[in-house]
């Protein structure tokens, strides 16, 4: 119900005139009977209805997540689709509004209590011959189907452990370091990807002693431009923690840009888990040196070769994310682990050397592993982690 009322504070001075709507339950977000005020937005506005409404007895301003808490208490939705929320509100790029949505339709907990229920059926039927071995109509050994169906439980989710970088990608954004020798033209380049000054261009050697990052959108997929320092022997001790910053966020990046002046050719080694794009930079200066071995040869002061090192960055991005088409994949880290650790349980389970009562313990702690993911085994210590991360009241 929707009416447009004069707010009031208890002395009767007109505060601001707007919609209050009434949604009783459980027809509402939480489940609860909720009101909703639609008022203007200016700062006295709100902060004069704000006033008002505490100094009603009861009254108190919602703490971080708790709406959403509400919700999933009373079953409005499942930690999947709390999450996925969480996701949504924070969302910047187009795919990763999709990705969020994609999660918060409830086809992850369907998938989840699919799996689930499959655990349930297995653990029944074993736990069936340990406790009426004895009885006739009781099999005397656990069907191979049962077994056939654990172990494609397994290679299921092994499969969905294995796609989490591509959910991290899609949700946290594709991580892309530059690298090279001092004065290589690192700081230059994050400028003009940037298209704005962020950082320090200096002909001094080791001006950058610190990460800077920017953030780019490729055709909807977050990318996570990070400038380094210039990677040389016998630095300083400042510049020295700044080359260490540098390794270690190399080390797990999903793409480097390894920058060669080709005007000063200085070679660098670097150890990455990423990919590596060799570069030519200030090519401005030797317009005759040719690509040669590098992947792209660019200059930051004309512009020369900066379309096509983006148009590698964003191929690189579509690659790693395998041309996501909205399949479901595990988003939080907390789901992945939880993955890992029912795979872990039920290949336990599927040993052959185990024993009959410890394989039905196995698939127990698996069953309750899948449970956590959707929330149907709680813990104050994980619900809270989960909903501080939403704004105030939301």
């Amino acid at each position: 119900m929707a009416e447009l009322a004069d707010l009031r504070d208890a002395g009767g001075e007109l505060l601001d005139r707007g919609l209050v709507i009434v949604f009783t339950g459980p027809r509402s977000f939480t489940g609860e009977d909720c009101a909703e005020f639609q008022i203007h937005g200016g700062r006295a506005s709100i902060a004069a209805v704000i006033d008002a409404l505490g100094q009603i007895e009861g009254l108190r301003q919602a703490e971080a997540g708790e709406f959403t808490r509400r919700a999933f208490v009373n079953g409005k939705m499942d930690l999947t689709g709390v999450e996925a929320l969480g996701d949504l509100i924070s969302a910047e790029t187009a795919v990763q509004r999709r990705f969020a949505l994609a999660n918060a339709d409830g086809s992850a907990k369907a998938q989840y209590d699919n799996w689930r229920e499959r655990l349930l059926h297995a653990r029944a039927m074993i736990e069936a011959e340990l406790d009426f071995s004895d009885e006739g109509d009781v099999p005397g050994s656990v069907a191979d189907e049962i077994w056939r169906d654990v172990r494609l439980l397994a290679e299921e989710m092994a499969i969905k452990v294995s796609e989490s970088r591509k959910a991290e990608i899609l949700r946290d954004g594709f991580r892309v370091v530059i690298l090279g020798a001092p004065n290589a033209g690192k700081s230059s380049l994050i400028n003009r990807l940037a298209d704005r000054d962020v950082a320090i261009i200096s002909d001094e050697a080791g001006t950058t002693r610190d990460l800077v990052e920017v953030v780019l959108d490729l055709d909807g997929v977050r990318t996570v431009v990070t400038d380094t320092a210039g990677l040389r022997d016998d630095p300083g001790s400042v510049e020295a923690q700044g080359i260490a910053r540098a390794l270690d966020r190399a080390a797990d990046c999903d793409l480097v840009l390894l920058l060669e002046d080709l005007s000063n050719p200085t070679a660098v080694d670097v150890r990455t888990e990423g990919k590596v794009l060799r570069i030519g930079s200030k090519v401005d200066l030797v317009p005759d040196s040719g690509a040669g071995s590098y992947d792209v040869v660019i200059s930051t002061k004309t512009g020369s070769g900066i379309g096509r090192l983006i148009e590698r960055i964003r191929e690189e991005a579509q690659t790693r994310i395998g041309g996501w088409s909205g399949e479901l994949l595990p988003f939080r880290l907390r789901q992945v682990e939880l993955l890992r650790a029912t795979v872990s349980h039920l290949e336990s389970a599927l040993n052959t050397q185990t024993e009959l009562e410890l394989k039905a313990e196995a698939l127990r702690l698996a069953a309750d592993s899948i449970g956590s993911i959707v929330g149907e085994i709680r813990t104050e210590e994980v619900l809270g982690r989960i909903f501080s991360q939403f704004c105030i009241g939301k």
